[in-house]
């Protein structure tokens, strides 16, 4: 069955669902959404990330959700699919996921047989900290702000503890456990075994904030255990890259020296060490614009 709703409906519906305060899920944040000649652009930030962000919508063919596929009676309840999808999206990986086109000073989102981060067979994820003691939850977490903790404050007593089933399967947990305590971890990562136990576990990764304004991250740990593939190495330092930026970091800058940094974007950076910038475009100039038949968005 064709729909009944004109373009100018459709995207008039997106834009409401899409730019108003608190829309699609907590880290989105509209900038707008335009009309391509086969398809709508939502563009947003997300997070902290110093990144502005695109994914193409295409236009509805037949009255039916985007999201689950079942009918639907309007083109704001399409639209509010639409928003719901995108919630799903963002809270399964999707900026981090998607293949990036750079265009007209965004980055330009593609979640269509997109690499998966983690290598078949192994799974990365945050090492899980004890909220209380430990780490910021809630919006202080979101925000990317390091635990405050004063110089002579007492150490708490599971920071001591902090990562134990990684030093069980022999890696060295000593540097995250000090950024713990001074207060700088800005974030732990751990790869094991995609398997129903999640298990064995066979590498890390560790940030600190370099400086007090929170504009750089620091690599400062990068290790898989021996036999385990290089892949999973870079991957992990895919995730933190992408967890500095999503924490508003501007730029990660290391001292370690492992092969697969350059293949991830380090290079050599001024005084030694490598440096990457999280920013993967200039500032953008958004052009609002109703859609007719002809409309584009200008190329640059």
């Amino acid at each position: 069955m064709p729909i009944e709703w004109s373009r100018e409906e459709v995207l008039g519906a997106v834009r409401t669902c899409l730019l108003r305060t608190g829309a699609v899920t907590d880290g989105y944040c509209a900038v707008d959404v335009i009309a391509e000649p086969d398809r709508m652009l939502v563009i947003f930030r997300w997070r902290r990330d110093p990144n502005t962000y695109a994914i193409g919508v295409e236009f509805p063919a037949v009255p039916e959700s985007p999201w689950t596929g079942l009918p639907v009676a309007s083109a704001y309840e399409w639209a509010a699919d639409v928003a719901g999808r995108l919630a799903e999206d963002l809270a399964t990986g999707l900026v981090r996921r998607s293949r990036r086109t750079i265009r007209d000073g965004y980055v330009l989102l593609d979640r269509h047989d997109a690499p998966d981060l983690c290598p078949a067979g192994f799974f990365i994820g945050s090492v899980p900290l004890d909220d209380g003691m430990l780490t910021l939850s809630g919006d202080d977490r979101e925000e990317g702000r390091p635990l405050p903790r004063s110089p002579s404050a007492p150490v708490p007593p599971l920071a001591s503890d902090a990562g134990f089933w990684l030093a069980e399967a022999g890696m060295d947990v000593t540097i995250p456990r000090e950024l713990i305590v001074e207060g700088r971890l800005a974030c732990w990562l751990q790869a094991y075994v995609d398997n129903s136990r999640g298990e064995p576990f066979v590498g890390q990764a560790a940030t600190s904030w370099a400086d007090e304004r929170h504009t750089t991250v620091r690599l400062d740990l990068a290790h898989v255990q021996p036999g385990v593939p290089s892949e999973v190495r870079e991957a992990l330092v895919r995730h933190a890259v992408r967890e500095a930026a999503e924490a508003g970091a501007l730029r990660v800058i290391t001292a370690i020296d492992v092969p697969e940094l350059p293949g991830v974007g380090f290079r050599p950076a001024n005084g030694g060490g490598l440096a990457l910038r999280t920013r993967d475009t200039e500032p953008p100039t958004i052009v609002t614009q109703s859609f007719s038949q002809n409309s584009s968005h200008p190329e640059t």
